[in-house]
Formats: C-alpha cells, structure tokens, sequence
C-alpha cells in the first residue's frame, strides 16, 4: 500500500465534486475517523457513493429524502470487507467534519483526513476493517509527517454535541494495538 500524488494505490476511485483546496496545504495534522451506513444499518448498495457525488436519488429510501441534498465527501471509505474508496485526494480539503473543533481550533476540514468505516454504532466493525484502517494510516503517517498517533479522533471527538461515531463498539484499544 502506498500514496503516490496523494492517492492510495489500492484504493478504487469515484471523484467527489465536494472538496476545495486546503487553506493551508502543508497542514495535514489531523485524522478523524467516522462512521456511515446508507440507508442506516445497511451495507450493501453504492449509495455512500451516490451520497458523496450528489446523485443520491431521493425516491430510493424514505430516508434519503433528508439527506439528498447534502453535500460531503470523505478522503476514504472502507467497506465491510476492507474494500478501500477514496473520493478527495489527501491534499484536498474534504467536508465530511462539519462544524467541528480539535484542541481549539475550529473548522477540522481544513487540517484533517476523513476516513469513514462502513458501519453504524449499534454493531461491531469487522476484523477486516480494522486490520485495513490500521494499513491505511500507517501509511498516511510516513507519507504525512504533521500526522501522529496522538492526532487520531473519532468524529464525536470533534463534535460532541452532534455526532456520536465512529460510536461505543469502535475499538479504539485494538485498532491502537494494530497500528503499533
């Protein structure tokens, strides 16, 4: 697994039209960590896909109805069975943290990488994933020197006040463990 012109290698890609430039691109010092599942609790279907490129149809589930109109991205999903998205290279700003604050500094986007794990808070992660998410940010660490492992947050770490994931069943000890 390597990043070359801030893409992982082993990633698939879609192109999301939802990020911008950094306002500081030498500033990546920051990974958060989320979890999504479309509709909720299911994980089947490319519909995080459809979500992140604005073409979520919103007659395809009662639920996308409030969403479709969103606009978000992530740098990377990793699905269920460690299948690796990325849809916003590493140097792009993507908006997947909303109004958020980190060690008093507001507007985590412009300084973080989002990596969201197919998943709902009310279930487990699989070892796949956990085995991959720890892969991927091995790698964002070597590549990304402003990254650590102390910089590391869920996105209810972020934003308490209106997010919960990636939620209580994220190991974070054995993901920590993985890393080394």
């Amino acid at each position: 697994m390597i990043i070359r012109d801030h893409y992982l290698n082993c990633a698939s890609q879609v192109v999301s039209p939802n990020c911008d430039e950094r306002p500081d691109s030498e500033d990546i010092s920051l990974l958060v960590i989320h979890c999504i599942s479309l509709p909720p609790g299911q994980f089947t279907g490319n519909y995080v896909d459809q979500l992140f490129c604005n073409c979520l149809d919103p007659e395809g589930h009662p639920y996308f109805k409030d969403i479709h109109q969103l606009r978000v991205s992530a740098h990377l999903l990793i699905r269920r069975d460690a299948g690796i998205r990325q849809y916003v290279p590493f140097n792009r700003r993507a908006w997947h943290a909303g109004q958020s604050s980190y060690r008093g500094r507001e507007r985590c986007n412009d300084f973080s990488i989002g990596i969201e794990m197919e998943g709902s808070v009310a279930q487990d992660y699989t070892d796949s994933q956990y085995q991959c998410l720890a892969e991927v940010v091995r790698v964002l660490l070597v590549n990304y020197p402003g990254l650590s492992r102390q910089q590391i947050v869920g996105h209810s770490d972020i934003a308490p006040s209106r997010k919960n994931d990636p939620g209580p069943l994220f190991d974070w000890e054995r993901f920590l463990g993985l890393l080394g």
